[in-house]
């Protein structure tokens, strides 16, 4: 395989990991907020006493799960802009 067909076929399959990283994210994302979410609504109307205190536990869970999905775009966005993978080519 000559140099140029290395290159491609890298950034390829860095296109395929780039989308399966945001798309796999956005779904663990997703779904691990619909079941926190849940059962917190489950937790609130068996005990509405308690919600204040649930519901500040509920948002800072939220960000964080929020945080691990853009950190996952991030390194997306840094592997499709300045691939480090194609240094080792060279």
């Amino acid at each position: 395989m000559d140099k140029l067909q290395m290159i491609a076929m890298v950034q390829a399959y860095t296109g395929i990991g780039i989308g399966l990283m945001i798309g796999l994210g956005a779904l663990g994302a997703c779904v691990g907020v619909g079941i926190m979410c849940s059962r917190f609504l489950e937790a609130a109307a068996r005990q509405p006493e308690l919600t204040d205190s649930l519901q500040a536990k509920v948002f800072l869970l939220l960000g964080l799960i929020d945080a691990s999905f853009i950190i996952g775009v991030g390194l997306a966005l840094w592997f499709a802009t300045g691939n480090p993978l194609l240094g080792k080519l060279g």
